[in-house]
């Protein structure tokens, strides 16, 4: 993370913020430490997509905002799947 500019105190607050983005985006009701775990985890988990698609992946605050927010919006909605 340090190599991309985002080091770990700006990765727990954007990552916070994609989380609480996706909660709003996604209807959900979640908590502040729910929030940044869905947006950290959310990140690396569209980063993994991205590779695996082959395409070059975000880097800086903004790019990890995006990938939280995208990653974390994935997450909450395989949680509703599994859920059912």
């Amino acid at each position: 993370m340090e190599g991309e500019g985002v080091g770990w105190i700006a990765a727990i607050i954007i990552g916070g913020i994609a989380g609480w983005l996706a909660e709003k985006f996604m209807h959900s009701n979640m908590g502040l430490l729910m929030n940044i775990v869905l947006g950290i985890v959310g990140a690396i988990v569209a980063n993994f997509i991205l590779g695996v698609l082959n395409i070059q992946p975000l880097v800086g605050w903004l790019g990890y905002l995006i990938t939280g927010f995208v990653g974390a919006c994935i997450l909450i909605a395989l949680g509703r799947l599994v859920r059912r």
